[in-house]
């Protein structure tokens, strides 16, 4: 697949997205189902706002996928991790919807993520069997370790991406960017649906945004955090064991380092204090630049600077052994902390909102 059947795709994607996003809002409004009322002490928007973005991302997918199909008369080639990573999200969504109405207790959250997880690895084959040359001393193989070690990485960053998504465009932008990325950089993009989900996921933007008017805004809900974190870890997890992209798993981790270091850095940082991780709160990233800078020029900083980690991680891949991308990891980790948890800890609020 060139750049130019990728260009027309994307923008059949995004704009069957687009039209999804527009009939899903309206029928939750309409219904008054799915929607997220504003309230003082929890809430950043000043209208109920639907909470549809997820479903309509993946049913953008779904469409777009079918066209795709038909189009390239691919009825019966469809890779089974393709296929199963499909299945395993309508799950995974169908579970999360229900916590988006009524919410639901986060060990059944927990049990869903990694139930769903393992039905990916049990159906596909696709694990962590390696974490590549971390240390310098040699290849680290997971052997029998490798189910659960897996299980746990994708919770987590499906947990990251939820617990990150704070503000209008901070969860699905930091997916969008790290999907990018690791497409061109592997090659994945070229031979697979990646850039339908993509796609999808620029209509969702542009009601999360705002771009076509403040009444018409969409969120992504739990429901749409999970899945776009759920999906976001696979597609790593596929493309960094599989020979055919050779992507190293460490440069993967630099992609998704802004969620992750915050989900990390925000549970330290509770530890710490005395106060439970899981409760929501104003202590994430976005909130400590809010301090200073409006919502969307927040925005722009987290994926400007996400962006540049993403380049900075392809370029120790390109030039360095993987060890030298790992210690660099953990530099940056820790000055991300240092900053973030320590010098701006004064200034934020204690928690209280997400």
């Amino acid at each position: 697949m060139n750049i130019n059947i990728l260009i027309d795709y994307l923008i059949i994607s995004a704009t069957v997205s687009i039209a999804i996003n527009y009939i899903a809002r309206n029928i939750a409004k309409r219904n008054k189902i799915l929607v997220d009322l504003p309230d003082r002490s929890r809430k950043f928007h000043k209208r109920p706002t639907p909470l549809t973005g997820g479903l309509s991302i993946f049913i953008s997918l779904l469409i777009s996928a079918k066209l795709y199909i038909d189009l390239n008369e691919l009825n019966g080639f469809i890779p089974v991790f393709s296929s199963m990573l499909i299945l395993g999200s309508f799950f995974l969504i169908l579970i999360f919807l229900i916590d988006d109405i009524k919410p639901i207790r986060p060990s059944f959250r927990l049990i869903t993520q990694a139930l769903c997880s393992y039905f990916i690895i049990n159906s596909t084959g696709v694990y962590l069997e390696s974490f590549g040359n971390l240390f310098g001393f040699g290849e680290i193989y997971l052997g029998s370790f490798g189910i659960p070690i897996t299980i746990f990485c994708v919770v987590g960053i499906m947990n990251a991406f939820n617990m990150i998504d704070g503000i209008n465009g901070l969860c699905s932008g930091s997916a969008l960017m790290m999907l990018i990325f690791i497409g061109f950089a592997s090659g994945f993009i070229f031979d697979s649906m990646l850039v339908l989900l993509i796609g999808s996921m620029l209509g969702f933007l542009v009601f999360n945004l705002r771009i076509i008017g403040k009444q018409r805004a969409v969120f992504l809900g739990d429901h749409g955090s999970n899945f776009i974190g759920f999906v976001v870890a696979w597609i790593a997890i596929y493309c960094s064991q599989n020979s055919i992209y050779e992507i190293a798993p460490i440069t993967t981790v630099w992609f998704v380092a802004i969620p992750l270091l915050d989900c990390i850095g925000l549970i330290i940082s509770r530890t710490l204090r005395g106060l439970s991780w899981a409760a929501p709160g104003r202590d994430h990233i976005h909130h400590k630049l809010m301090l200073y800078f409006s919502p969307e020029m927040s925005l722009a900083i987290i994926l400007t600077f996400a962006s540049i980690l993403n380049a900075f991680a392809l370029f120790l891949e390109n030039n360095f052994n993987t060890y030298v991308s790992f210690y660099s990891f953990i530099i940056f980790a820790i000055s991300y902390y240092l900053v973030f948890y320590l010098f701006i800890r004064g200034k934020s609020r204690e928690v209280i909102d997400v």
